[in-house]
């Protein structure tokens, strides 16, 4: 994965893929460094981004190119760790995290997903379209801590002595300088500004409820 606001530069020195058409989650077969590839313009860091797909036995060849093109121009590898703090970020759910097979789009800020307007049946669909109705019963939100702690994976959420919900993901931030995190929580606490304490350790660390995503690139 070539990621990043140079990503588009970056790469078109070494592919036939007429990088500029691609659109955000298209994918085009062409040439990456001499190998028949497939460029998909995806990834999960909150920038522009391409992924590229090549048979297993030509990825330490395709890897060494893209790695020198990318230092000339400044920039480093980086791994999962990296990847996870730049999709929290910019609000991005993870399977496993934010989304699993008990949560419904709706909960997770994602209803603009299921289209109840299109004909025809499809699995789930009545239960969506009773989400839609009613309302979910969490949701998802930001949160940025205001005391000492970095909020993580399971971390109980309180407003007061009631249990609010609990954390999603977590991690200290190096765009916005402090620890964030998301968290589902009661849709009644879910308004921007509300105050909830987050359980870190043997202490309620105090966080405010923003907007999601906590970044949001330029162009």
């Amino acid at each position: 994965a070539v990621q990043g606001p140079r990503s588009r530069e970056i790469l078109t020195a070494h592919t036939d893929v007429e990088l500029d058409s691609l659109k955000y989650y298209a994918i085009a077969e062409g040439r990456v460094a001499g190998i028949d590839a497939q460029v998909a313009r995806t990834g999960y860091t909150g920038e522009d981004g391409f992924e590229v797909f090549v048979p297993t036995e030509r990825t330490p060849e395709l890897w060494d190119v893209l790695l020198e093109a990318v230092r000339a121009a400044g920039g480093l590898p980086v791994g999962l760790g990296a990847r996870d703090t730049l999709r929290l970020e910019a609000g991005m759910p993870l399977y496993g995290n934010e989304l699993d097979r008990e949560t419904t789009p709706y909960e997770a800020g994602l209803g603009r997903v299921v289209k109840l307007g299109k004909a025809g049946d499809f699995v789930g669909r009545a239960a969506l379209e009773k989400v839609a109705a009613d309302g979910p019963k969490r949701r998802l939100v930001g949160l940025v801590m205001e005391g000492r702690g970095i909020a993580r994976h399971g971390y109980p959420v309180f407003v007061g002595d009631r249990r609010t919900g609990v954390v999603t993901s977590g991690t200290q931030s190096p765009t916005v300088g402090s620890p964030i995190a998301m968290a589902y929580v009661a849709p009644d606490d879910a308004e921007t500004g509300t105050m909830v304490g987050v359980e870190i350790r043997d202490a309620r660390v105090p966080a405010r409820v923003v907007d999601l995503p906590f970044y949001r690139r330029s162009s």
